[in-house]
């Protein structure tokens, strides 16, 4: 049973907060933690300093790497989910307060904005002139951030949606293109043309974005390379990490390494 992230306070109401923006620390307790499905006026960027964060809106799922953040419009529905050792921020921002995206994405972090969210989540409140600096350059630096995508797109189509929900509970699940079409009652041909209309990718490539999703997740929890290849239901821990190079320029080890080292610059999916 997933556990509550842990606000620093008690009923907190985000859209109360008479500020552009705001940062609030959040610590994990448990071995998984999550905010359910909610929705807020603000905008909300959810940054991770360390550990991984999943975030899921309705229309995909999104994974933020330590030293990244997804940027969720305001009036969108989401839930985050946190592995144990993740070091999480969440920005709050009025609408219209920054020229930031309207739909749901993930952005670089660059080491003065990591810097910026960390003084102002952790800023007493007597120090309002200095807070008001802070956001003020948060509010200028963030919209310059690249916009990069690690995402899974999920459908509302029905038969897509249970096919999601089945390989987001068992990832190893290795069944073929023809296998899922028969279980949904579908043609192999009619499920892989619904899969490229709804989501834009083939089966395969839809079903790697998850294994990647899955797999950052894991590995920036403290998994390891084995333990994850095991997990995704790989014959070898090579073939895993061909896969991750091949999708991600990097193998997994030195693609989390550059993250950490660049603040976030080494996103090429």
């Amino acid at each position: 049973m997933r556990q509550p992230l842990h606000y620093p306070w008690l009923n907190f109401d985000v859209d109360a907060v008479q500020a552009p923006a705001i940062a609030v620390r959040v610590e994990p307790t448990e071995t998984r933690a999550e905010v359910a499905a909610h929705w807020h006026r603000k905008g909300q960027l959810v940054f991770a300093l360390g550990g991984g964060v999943t975030c899921r809106v309705p229309s995909g799922l999104w994974m933020v790497p330590p030293h990244c953040g997804v940027w969720i419009p305001g009036g969108m529905e989401h839930s985050n989910i946190a592995t144990a050792n993740a070091r999480i921020f969440f920005v709050y921002i009025e609408p219209a307060a920054a020229e930031l995206p309207d739909r749901c994405c993930t952005l670089s972090i660059s080491p003065l904005l990591r810097e910026l969210i960390i003084e102002l989540a952790d800023s007493v409140q007597d120090e309002q002139a200095r807070d008001e600096l802070l956001i003020k350059t948060l509010l200028t630096e963030l919209p310059r951030m690249p916009v990069q995508q690690l995402h899974l797109p999920i459908s509302s189509e029905p038969r897509l949606s249970r096919i999601a929900t089945a390989l987001s509970q068992n990832p190893a699940d290795r069944s073929t293109l023809a296998e899922w079409a028969k279980r949904v009652a579908l043609s192999e041909s009619s499920l892989a043309r619904l899969v490229v209309k709804e989501t834009g990718l083939s089966f395969g490539r839809w079903r790697q974005q998850l294994h990647l999703i899955v797999a950052i997740r894991e590995l920036a929890s403290g998994a390891t390379v084995q333990q994850v290849s095991g997990d995704l239901g790989y014959g070898s821990v090579t073939a895993f990490i061909t896969m991750f190079k091949k999708a991600l320029g990097k193998p997994p080890a030195k693609y989390l390494g550059s993250i950490a080292h660049n603040g976030g610059s080494a996103f090429t999916a």
